[in-house]
Formats: C-alpha cells, structure tokens, sequence
C-alpha cells in the first residue's frame, strides 16, 4: 500500500488504521510517502502502524514512483489519504489479478447525500477513461508498473489518468464493482458546478496535451481549498 501525502493529518491515521486491519496479515506494509508536510501527518502515520518516508521530490508522481522503489510487495496499491477503502480490498484485488486484469481500480461515494454527487458516483462505474481518477484509488502489479515505467513524473497533475491510458494500451483494467468513499470536502468549499466546471476544463486541457504546469494553474485558481 502506498499513500502520498502532504498535510493529511485529520485522516491518514485512520486510513492506515484500516489498510492495516482489513488486510488480515496478507499485506507487506503500508507505506506513506510524504512530501513535505507541516502537520503532524508524520506522526500519526507513524503511530498508527505505518511505515513513513520522506520524499526527496514533492509532487504525487514523483511521490508515488519513489515509495513504489522502495515497496517489497508484487502488487502495488496506491490510495489517496482522505479516501476510505473497501474492506475487501485484499480479497477484490488478489481475484481480479488472478482473472487476468493486472491493474484496475474501485468504483467511488462522495461521503455526501447531495445528490448531484450521487450522479457524479454512477459514472465511475464504467470503465472510460474520463470516468477515472487517482480517489478511485489504483491497484497494479510491480511488473506492469514497471513495464510501463511507473508515473510519468512531468504530470504534476493528471498523473492517475496518464498512468491508466498506458496502462490501457498493454493490458486489461478491472474496474472492482464496489465502492470506496471519496472526500466531498471540494465539493463543500466551492459548490457542485464550480468543481464540475474545473473537473472538465482540466480533462480537456489534458486531452489537448497541454502542459500540466499550465493545467494545475489553472485547477487551482477555478477552485478554492480548506
């Protein structure tokens, strides 16, 4: 398990609680790799069993590909920190692996009742491209993220759907038909539409191949954060 973070203090603790719970002993070890964090994510990734590294470069790419270095297991699962897993998570994985799909992902909540995020939720359970996203969390195996040499670190953002469309081109993607809860604390700061809005001008930019330099900019002025 490997989970990059910055500043995720209020939840990291849980999430490795559970990875660490729900894997019933079949799992290596939960790595989280930090990027520089002024909180205290370090300590409670530390006190609730995790095994803590220090990035040498910022950024979720370059975050993940350097705990993906370091990880001992043959399967790699990648979670974002505010996301809340399925508990079969070890047992979905070992099957759709063993069905021939070497990478894949969860269909995703919004931990909301809001239903125009319910909406958003029914479409992770196709499997296009554009219904993907890193929340949805990313399971693969080593010699396939080798294969295809890990994240592309140039994607500062975008860097879930660049992985999936290479992956895609050399072998199957399972999308898990369960879910795991997704954050809608972006949702709550901004509003539906205005995260929507930044949601698809972000995609078509990636499309487009325009410079994710460029792409993030413009995310993060379209949105404001908490």
């Amino acid at each position: 398990m490997i989970i990059p973070t910055r500043n995720e203090a209020p939840t990291i603790g849980r999430l490795v609680t559970d990875l660490l719970h729900y894997s019933y002993g079949r799992v290596a070890e939960v790595i989280v790799v930090d990027g520089g964090s002024t909180d205290a994510t370090v300590e409670e990734a530390q006190f609730a069993g995790a095994r803590v590294i220090q990035a040498p470069k910022p950024g979720r790419a370059a975050q993940m590909n350097y705990a993906a270095r370091l990880a001992t297991g043959n399967v790699l699962y990648f979670v974002h920190a505010d996301v809340t897993i399925n508990s079969d998570y070890v047992s979905d994985i070992s099957w759709a692996i063993r069905d021939g799909y070497e990478s894949g992902c969860y269909r995703f909540r919004f931990d909301s009742r809001n239903p125009l995020l319910r909406f958003n939720s029914y479409g992770t359970r196709f499997n296009g491209l554009y219904s993907r996203g890193g929340d949805q969390t990313l399971y693969i195996t080593r010699s396939l993220f080798n294969r295809i040499g890990g994240f592309n670190e140039h994607y500062v953002i975008m860097e879930d759907f660049d992985i999936i469309r290479r992956i895609r081109k050399v072998a199957r993607f399972m999308v898990i038909p369960k879910d795991v809860v997704v954050s809608a604390r972006k949702y709550e700061t901004n509003s539906w539409l205005r995260v929507q809005l930044a949601n698809v001008t972000a995609v078509l930019l990636f499309r487009f191949n325009v410079d994710p330099t460029r792409i993030a900019r413009t995310y993060k002025l379209m949105l404001k954060y908490r």
